[in-house]
């Protein structure tokens, strides 16, 4: 079973919040026929701790504000290094560009399909 239509526009928003904080490397997976618990892995990086931070701060405004949903957890929220925004059918991985090729999660989930995301995204993002 494929991620689902809800989980996907959330994907969209969170994707779009993050590119205004010019997060780079923007990718989200369908991880639902792999995982079983959630739908679908948004990834994306910032160059610094704390646009890594202004990044999470942005996607959790624009989340809300457009569907009324808050994360269930954050985790590592302040160290700016990999900030987890789990919304139970999407989590959301906002890592430092250095955390991010050292843990490599686009690897580790390859076999994985990629969510195609919005066309609006900046052309240097992905």
């Amino acid at each position: 079973m494929a991620a689902h239509a809800d989980s996907i526009a959330l994907v969209h928003i969170a994707a779009l919040a993050a590119d205004e904080k010019q997060a780079q490397d923007i990718i989200a997976l369908d991880v639902a026929e792999r995982l079983g618990v959630t739908d679908a892995f948004l990834i994306v990086s910032g160059n610094s701790e704390p646009q890594v931070n202004a990044i999470v701060d942005e996607i959790q405004a624009k989340v809300h504000e457009e569907i009324g949903l808050r994360p269930v957890r954050r985790e590592g929220f302040g160290l700016g290094r990999w900030v987890l925004l789990d919304y139970g059918d999407v989590v959301v991985h906002v890592q430092h560009q250095e955390d991010r090729v050292f843990y490599a999660l686009e690897r580790l989930w390859a076999d994985c399909p990629v969510i195609e995301l919005p066309e609006q995204l900046r052309k240097s993002a992905g």
